[in-house]
């Protein structure tokens, strides 16, 4: 038994296969649904139910309260419908364009460039290009039938390989592999490309890029595409880490903040929350998307992509909207939810 799933206002239909989600259905017919973690955890793929019967698996309270629920809004990646259903979300062009396959990849390099932080490295099969947009992530496929998401952190015209930044989480089944046993030439899997968090290249508002930790993968990839196409978009990236060693590629993002003809508009602000004395730092202080408030005051006419912590998107994209004018379907995102994230609602924590 399927159900017809029409999206308004395009139209655009397809179908869902009895207990299936609708984002689990969108993504296998190349439907343009925005989404982030699909486990119920950041509220990405939030839209509403005009008509028909759906119920929500488990999700977290932050990403649909019962308020929300109750006033019509749903959550598709844990929506089930049981009949017919309209529902109104914002589609994301272009999202099919890309096929998502399963393929096998070799560990070629494991950089590590701070305690808790590597830079893995993956060759793909000779005979297999990896095509997505810059931003998109991937999904490891485990032994154990879980998944484990990462964002590719080089440009899309880099095909035959991909970098992922992987932070070490204590206790995580994945990382302590990556960090403790993993060696070069051990072989992985992965599913992608996925997501919806990637430039909007039809625009020419200037851009704010908001990363906090590795939340800096898909930003970079995003960067050095701009650098590929030669855009001319004026870009300024705000990266926040609690230390200074938490920016491991800060090196980086200066030489893009250098004079050189394709970047001219790039800027980057390095901004740090818990600097300590040995640190010396002279930067930026505080939370990093009130270093965004304090210089753009005014965010009417830009666009943000926002990627890292939960705490930090969620904040960012509150205060953006009701502080600084900028319009909410500018805010594109990605938070890095953790294995922990997605078991239970978290207590509340600072961005």
């Amino acid at each position: 038994m399927s159900f017809q799933v029409t999206v308004l206002p395009s139209g655009r239909q397809f179908a869902c296969e009895d207990g299936e989600t609708v984002l689990a259905a969108a993504i296998r017919q190349g439907v343009g649904l925005p989404y982030g973690c699909k486990n119920g955890a950041c509220g990405s793929c939030k839209g509403r139910l005009i008509s028909g019967q759906i119920t929500h698996g488990a999700h977290q309270e932050k990403a649909l309260s019962v308020a929300e629920e109750e006033s019509g809004l749903a959550l598709f990646c844990c929506a089930r419908p049981h009949a017919d259903i309209q529902i109104e979300a914002r589609e994301v062009l272009g999202i099919g364009e890309f096929p998502i396959k399963k393929i096998p990849t070799r560990v070629t390099r494991l950089d590590r460039v701070t305690d808790d932080v590597i830079v893995m490295t993956l060759q793909l099969p000779a005979n297999e290009r990896m095509q997505y947009r810059a931003g998109q992530y991937i999904e490891f496929m485990l032994k154990d039938g879980k998944r484990r998401s990462y964002s590719m952190a080089n440009a899309p015209r880099q095909d035959t390989q991909l970098t992922l930044h992987i932070r070490h989480l204590p206790g995580g089944i994945f990382t302590d592999h990556v960090f403790n046993a993993m060696k070069e030439r051990d072989i992985l899997r992965f599913e992608g490309p996925l997501g919806t968090f990637f430039l909007r290249e039809d625009s020419d508002k200037p851009i704010v890029l908001l990363a906090s930790g590795t939340g800096f993968a898909p930003i970079k990839a995003m960067v050095e595409h701009a650098l590929d196409t030669g855009s001319t978009r004026p870009m300024v990236l705000y990266w926040g880490g609690r230390r200074p060693s938490d920016l491991y590629m800060s090196g980086l993002c200066e030489e893009w903040a250098s004079p050189v003809p394709n970047l001219a508009n790039f800027r980057f602000v390095p901004v740090i929350s818990d600097p300590q004395p040995e640190d010396a730092w002279q930067g930026r202080t505080g939370f990093v998307h009130q270093a965004v408030m304090q210089d753009l005051p005014d965010l009417s006419g830009h666009q943000v992509y926002a990627c890292g912590a939960p705490a930090m998107v969620d904040a960012a994209r509150r205060d953006f909207i009701g502080k600084c004018g900028l319009p909410p379907d500018e805010f594109y995102a990605d938070a890095f939810t953790s294995e922990a994230d997605l078991v239970a609602d978290l207590p509340a924590a600072q961005p």
